[in-house]
């Protein structure tokens, strides 16, 4: 919702109550008038107009310019008027106007239309015909219309400044909506496109050759690539396997097709999505256990809507291929899944070397995005978080929190969080 679209509804209610207002008070007055058939004609014909036009202040659509001149030619009308039907006495006496307060509609309709400086125009054209009217600089007049003038002004600069926050706002919104898509199209070419560019260099240099050659050539692309995608792109989505932080490969299969319909459908992908129904996590992380992988689980569903589940599954994956190319062929890895009440938090643990302090931020510089987009980047879009705890000779431990629900959840044990 537009933040005008208030304003132009308190308006569309000011200039009603205020025509009551005016009947009301002429009503009661009407034998003091000099010529009360006159000043009824005029207060007819403003009624006829807040009849046909009530609609043009309920939105800044409707509300033309036309329109707005219109409404101001009625003030200044009755305000001019009101000396020919109105005894001198009542005037010098203080008596209010035919339109009365209503007259201040007009100019706020500017306001909220153009600005200030439209209010300070339309207001300075009430006033001279207040002034006009009295013939005289008395103390009520002149507060009246100063009051006139400076609120109209107000809520024009008011207006001013509302429509250019929600226009930084809205181009806020876009570049982040920007920043969140070029980020997973760089997870996918990460995912994909590179890892596939550093298996055939190591290929092709293992083997010689024109494959060696070949080999070369892959290498360039792959460094071409990754500073590419480093600098930024632009927006797509899709899942395959996660690599690690140094840009190796990974397990060669998409996320959940390990698991694949032997766990149920719901972790399967449908065409290019996932279904929205829950998932047992354990179904998409067993496949990974093995002789140098354990997998430990509650013994009851660990459940995630399927897109959620995939996601977390492919950072597992992601933080196992750092295992096996940073930790060793001879490290063994533990994987634990625990089901919380607002979240699924799983654990990977190595017994590797650990990693040096800075490093992680070193990769990330380097353009090598694998902890900084396969893993951080998947369960900070979910709302979740990763977190890593490395003691040089003791192994590292990866803690990945996914919420069952949309909310972003805290840190769990007090540690920095990615």
């Amino acid at each position: 919702m537009s933040v005008e679209l208030p304003l132009w509804r308190a308006l569309t209610g000011y200039r009603v109550l205020t025509l009551v207002y005016a009947v009301v008070i002429f009503s009661l007055n009407y034998t003091e008038y000099a010529h009360p058939l006159g000043g009824a004609a005029y207060m007819a014909a403003l009624t006829v107009w807040m009849v046909l036009t009530w609609r043009c202040t309920t939105s800044a659509e409707r509300c033309s310019r036309r329109f707005l001149f219109g409404d101001l030619a009625f003030a200044v009308t009755g305000i001019l008027l009101t000396p020919l039907v109105d005894t001198h006495a009542r005037i010098v006496g203080g008596a209010p106007t035919l339109p009365s307060i209503w007259t201040a509609g007009a100019a706020l309709g500017f306001a909220i239309k153009g600005g200030w400086r439209w209010a300070a125009g339309a207001s300075s054209v009430v006033a001279v015909a207040n002034l006009v009217e009295r013939q005289e600089f008395a103390r009520d007049t002149v507060h009246n219309v100063l009051l006139v003038w400076v609120a109209s002004v107000a809520i024009g600069y008011v207006v001013e400044v509302a429509r250019a926050s929600e226009r930084t706002l809205a181009r806020a919104l876009q570049i982040e909506a920007a920043t969140r898509e070029r980020e997973r199209l760089a997870r996918d070419i990460h995912d994909s496109v590179l890892q596939v560019l550093a298996m055939v260099q190591r290929r092709g240099a293992a083997l010689g050759g024109e494959a060696a050659e070949l080999g070369r050539m892959a290498g360039e692309q792959e460094v071409a690539l990754r500073t590419l995608v480093s600098s930024g792109l632009v927006p797509a989505k899709r899942r395959t396997t996660a690599p690690d932080a140094a840009g190796t490969e990974g397990t060669g299969y998409e996320d959940g097709e390990a698991a694949g319909s032997s766990y149920g459908d719901n972790c399967v992908p449908e065409g290019e999505e996932f279904s929205d129904e829950p998932c047992d996590v354990r179904a998409l992380l067993a496949p990974h256990a093995g002789a140098g992988v354990t997998f430990s689980e509650p013994g009851a569903p660990v459940l995630l809507p399927a897109s959620r589940a995939a996601e977390l599954a492919a950072a597992v994956s992601a933080a196992l291929d750092n295992v096996r190319v940073h930790a060793g062929p001879g490290a063994h890895a533990w994987i634990l899944v625990e089901d919380e009440p607002e979240a699924v938090l799983v654990t990977v643990r190595d017994d590797g070397p650990g990693i040096p302090e800075g490093r992680l931020a070193d990769a990330e510089r380097e353009g090598r995005l694998g902890v900084a987009l396969s893993i951080r980047g998947r369960l900070r879009d979910l709302g979740g978080r990763a977190e890593w705890i490395s003691v040089h000779g003791q192994g590292t431990e990866v803690e990945l929190m996914v919420p069952k629900g949309g909310a972003p959840e805290g840190g769990r044990r007090g540690k920095a969080g990615a």
